[in-house]
Formats: C-alpha cells, sequence, structure tokens
C-alpha cells in the first residue's frame, strides 16, 4: 500500500491525552467530595450556566418543547420510530431460556434490563438531537426503569430541539449539564441526583475520559474517542461522492480521522483536490478542514484483498463501503464500528435516522466489540435448579471429585452433603466423593 496523504502518528496523538487526564481525574474526585457546589461551579466555569437547579422542572419542559416547529418535531418522532422499530427488533431477538440438560437438572437464564442508566446527549457546539434517540430511546425499549439525561446548554441556555428529542424518547430525569460535571454527577451521585448503574452516550474527550475512569463504578457503553470515518472505494464512484463522505464526518472535531482506501490511483487523487474544494464551500470548513489536515489519509492499496487487510486493521467506527463487490466486504469484514453499504447509504443515515444506532467503538475497539445496541441495556443472569435426589447426588459426585483435583475442600464439602442428604452416601468430611455408576447412568 502506498500512503498518498498521511496523518498525525499513534505516538503524536497520545502525548496530548497525559494532561487531559490528570485534569479529568481532580474534576471527579473533586465531585465526589463537594457532590453538587463541585457540579454547580463547573457548570458556571464550562457551561456558562447558572441555576438553583439544574434539572429541568415539567413546565420548562413543556416550554422548551412549544418552541420547536410541528415539523421538527415530526421529523423527530420518526427518527425514534425508526430506532425503536430496529431496537425492539434486536431484544425480540434475545430469549430468556431453561432446558432440562440432564434428568433432573434444569438450567436457564434471563435477560434483566439495567436498572439505572445515564444518558449524555452533546450539544455544546452541536445540539445532537439524534444522540436522544439512540440512547434513552433504546434503553427505554431495553426496559430500564430509570433514565437519566444530561445535555449542555447551547448558546447559553436549554436547547428545545435535544429536550424535546429526550423527552419524547422517555426520559424520567433531564439536566442541563455537560462534560466531565454531567458524567460525574451520574456516575458519583450528588445531593440532588441519585447515581445511576450505567453510563452511555457519545461526548468529547474530557466525556470520554471520565466514562473511562469511572468504568468499574458504573458500567459503560464503550470507550469512545473522537468520530472515524473511512471510504473503501474502487473506481465505480466518483470523487465527488468520496470527498463529500469523508468530509461530512471530519466536520464533528478538531481530531476525526478520515480515510480513504482505495485501489484507484485516478479517484485517491481527484478526491484529494475535490476536498481542498468543497473546504472553499463548507460552512463547518474550520472545523473539518483541521481535521482533514491533521488525521485525512489516502492510503492507495493493490487490490480489494489488500484493502480489507488495512480496512480490518485500522478497525474504523464507520465504513462506507462503495465498490464492485459491497457483499464482499459484508461477508468478510471483522473489524468494525457499522457498514454503510452501496453509494444509495452514507454515514448520516446512521448517524441520525435509518434504525441502526450511532454509538459506535472507536480506536479500534471494533476489533473486540460492537457499539450500543438495546442488549448493552440487558444483563444476562444465569439460574440453575435440581428436581430430583438421583439428579442432586450424581451432580454433586462429580462436582466432589472436580473441586478435589483443584485443592477446593470446602467447595469439594458443599457437593459433599447434598451426595450424604440425597444420595444417602457416607462421605467422610473432606474427603473425595466415590464414583456413582448407578446415579450417574
Amino acid at each position: 500500500m502506498e500512503y498518498l496523504k498521511q496523518g498525525k502518528t499513534e505516538a503524536e496523538r497520545a502525548s496530548a491525552d497525559a494532561e487531559l487526564r490528570r485534569g479529568v481525574e481532580q474534576a471527579l474526585a473533586d465531585i465526589a467530595r463537594d457532590g453538587d457546589l463541585a457540579v454547580s461551579e463547573m457548570a458556571r466555569r464550562f457551561d456558562g450556566l447558572e441555576r438553583d437547579t439544574y434539572r429541568l422542572s415539567d413546565a420548562e419542559i413543556q416550554a422548551l418543547i412549544a418552541e420547536v416547529p410541528a415539523d421538527d418535531l415530526a421529523d423527530i418522532r420518526f427518527a425514534q420510530e425508526q430506532v425503536t422499530q430496529f431496537a425492539r427488533i434486536q431484544r425480540d431477538s434475545m430469549k430468556d431460556v431453561e432446558v432440562e440438560t440432564l434428568p433432573g437438572v434444569v438450567l436457564g437464564h434471563r435477560n434483566i434490563p439495567v436498572q439505572s442508566v445515564g444518558c449524555y446527549i452533546p450539544g455544546g457546539k452541536f445540539p445532537m438531537v439524534a444522540s436522544a434517540h439512540m440512547s434513552v430511546a433504546t434503553a427505554k425499549v431495553a426496559g430500564v426503569p430509570r433514565i437519566v439525561a444530561c445535555t449542555p446548554p447551547f448558546q447559553g441556555r436549554p436547547n428545545a430541539a435535544v429536550v424535546a428529542a429526550i423527552h419524547m424518547a422517555g426520559a424520567d430525569e433531564i439536566h442541563v449539564l455537560g462534560g466531565i460535571q454531567a458524567i460525574g454527577a451520574m456516575a458519583i451521585g450528588t445531593q440532588t441526583m441519585e447515581p445511576v448503574h450505567m453510563l452511555v452516550g457519545p461526548g468529547n474527550a474530557y466525556v470520554a475520559e471520565a466514562k473511562r475512569q469511572l468504568f468499574g463504578r458504573v458500567g459503560i457503553d464503550l470507550f469512545a474517542g473522537p468520530t472515524e470515518t473511512m471510504v473503501i472505494a474502487d473506481d465505480t464512484v466518483d470523487a465527488e461522492l468520496c470527498a463529500t463522505d469523508l468530509l461530512g464526518q471530519a466536520e464533528h472535531g478538531y481530531d476525526s480521522p478520515a480515510v480513504l482506501l482505495t485501489t484507484s490511483r485516478k479517484l485517491a487523487e481527484a478526491t484529494l483536490a475535490e476536498i481542498d474544494r468543497l473546504l472553499t464551500i463548507l460552512p463547518t470548513a474550520q472545523t473539518a478542514g483541521a481535521s482533514w489536515r491533521d488525521y485525512g489519509e489516502v492510503i492507495l492499496c493493490a487490490d480489494h484483498d489488500e484493502m480489507l487487510a488495512v480496512a480490518n486493521d485500522i478497525a474504523s467506527e464507520h465504513v462506507q463501503v462503495m465498490t464492485d463487490r459491497d457483499d464482499w466486504y459484508l461477508d468478510n469484514m471483522t473489524c468494525y464500528g457499522a457498514l454503510f453499504l452501496g453509494p444509495r447509504t452514507n454515514v448520516a443515515n446512521g448517524d441520525k435516522v435509518i434504525g441502526t444506532n450511532h454509538t459506535l467503538p472507536t480506536r479500534k475497539a471494533g476489533r473486540y466489540t460492537g457499539g450500543l445496541w438495546v442488549g448493552k441495556f440487558l444483563k444476562t443472569h444465569s439460574y440453575q435448579r435440581i428436581l430430583t435426589d438421583e439428579a442432586a447426588a450424581s451432580i454433586a459426585a462429580y462436582g466432589s471429585r472436580l473441586c478435589m483435583i483443584e485443592g477446593f475442600v470446602g467447595h469439594a464439602e458443599q457437593c459433599n452433603i447434598r451426595l450424604r442428604r440425597y444420595g444417602g452416601v457416607n462421605v467422610p468430611y473432606g474427603a473425595k466423593a466415590p464414583h456413582l455408576v448407578k446415579a450417574a447412568e
């Protein structure tokens, strides 16, 4: 492969993280110590908003919804219908099970919703209406009993469309808080906010780092970095399409990687030129241009096999495939966040409306996890029961012997006492159970 354009190295990208980590750690410690006082101070400093309480009242929510034009509300409702429809289909695919694996031995599992979830909906720079559907609405389909949502103010006040979307999606609490203070308040709790069991939703580098540091104290959806996009294209498409799809995601932030993989040198060079042209007319060119300058890459590959190998290695969050063999990539790609197959679709569809979730793995996390979906809000818990004395004795004999192989005598006694009580076998305390031929049969 040949790089026609290359962005910052991994080492350069990592060097900026250390200071951010220290700042987030201190902020979370302040919230843990001072609760609402620390949250309010950070809200004033970072969000530029001062309120007696950062939770919106029902009256405030209804007043904000009344500001949203009817056509916008209809579009929000349509998008939420698509997201919830696909989430219900996914939920229906997850079944509780119970099966008798041996005579008298019953095993099963239940899918139980997480009991409280904190959803972060970004909105300081761009009001991310769609993130309400992806987190709040999906949690609602999963059956989460308590859903808390935090979103920063936009231009000094709650954004009406974002608040409307959060409310319509089914949130139980809406707080006008952004950044570390929102994540910390939801996870750690304050005098006025009960902590949640899980955090979900995209955000900037500070939000992502706060979630990383809080993981373990609470569950999280995934470790999210800046938005990433990759276009895999051959000479079946043109430079305008490729350039548009690359810049469409680069506008997310100043550090959003955008990569073109292609087998066509002509397309690669034309795309570079087209990006330069589009950056002269794109209203968000200041942001998109910085991302493209520092994190954009164009990689020329020998053939589709090499493009596949490079794509799986990069494991981009969004992968737009526009080739003469899109289904081949669907069958063979293993590491990515979400695939967008063919020129008729695009990443913006997935971000906003089509129904799949837009909270996706970044920074190569697609090698080991998928994105947010209804199953992330469900915990699969197993259970077991034994119905007969014969089954209790048979399993206990095996269990006793296997425990003794590992040297766990106390474990073995849990089995032996059942063997004595239900099987009538006099196993000395701390001894290994004998083989029960008849019981085993």
